[in-house]
């Protein structure tokens, strides 16, 4: 009698046993896929932020835009680089970037802290870096401005995240361009006088 309950109960533990592997085999992947992405795209944006929030002398913040596409004659652009030392602002004509306008001021670590700290609690570093013929921004927007925001250490670009003013074009920027770009601008105090400039 007793073989026979065992015979009867080891086909039942068996499957027990395979169903609660298979239950927590099922966890463990879905929980790879639900939060296992998330936690590299939490890591990744982790280390923009922390690029971006930087205050040691070697690092800088830049905006640069891209105007309309038009005659070389008519072609403008801008660009606003804020360091703890220094902020410049550039104006150009031309495909060939030729200056118009440049203006350069003093900076000290605490201004450039709590601007990088500004940029930061407003987004500038979320979204996620396109490659290849996604982030190819030659000939995008024709009508419209192309921005690029960056973080740089010793000039040299440390990640770099652009959006377009025209709809529908897929960007690697996520926040909002027109307050992030405000915000440079409102480094340089004569920095609106410079657009009217190139603007006329």
């Amino acid at each position: 009698m007793n073989s026979g309950r065992k015979s009867q109960l080891l086909p039942v533990i068996l499957i027990v046993v395979i169903v609660v592997v298979s239950v927590a085999a099922i966890v463990a992947l879905a929980r790879t896929l639900l939060f296992g992405g998330g936690e590299e795209q939490v890591e990744e944006n982790s280390a923009q932020e922390n690029a971006l929030v930087q205050v040691t002398a070697d690092r800088s913040v830049r905006m640069t835009v891209r105007g309309e596409i038009t005659a070389d004659e008519q072609f403008r652009s801008y660009q606003i680089t804020v360091s703890p030392s220094n902020r410049v602002m550039t104006t150009y004509a031309g495909y060939l970037d030729q200056q118009i306008d440049t203006v350069q001021l003093g900076n000290n670590t605490r201004a450039y802290e709590e601007f990088v700290y500004a940029l930061n609690r407003a987004g500038m570093m979320e979204g996620t870096p396109l490659e290849g013929e996604e982030n190819d921004r030659r000939g995008l927007c024709p009508s419209g401005k192309i921005l690029e925001f960056e973080t740089l250490q010793n000039s040299s670009s440390v990640e770099m995240l652009w959006t377009a003013t025209c709809s529908g074009i897929k960007s690697s920027f996520n926040a909002n361009s027109a307050q992030i770009s405000d915000m440079f601008l409102e480094q340089i105090p004569q920095g609106r006088d410079l657009l009217n400039n190139i603007n006329e």
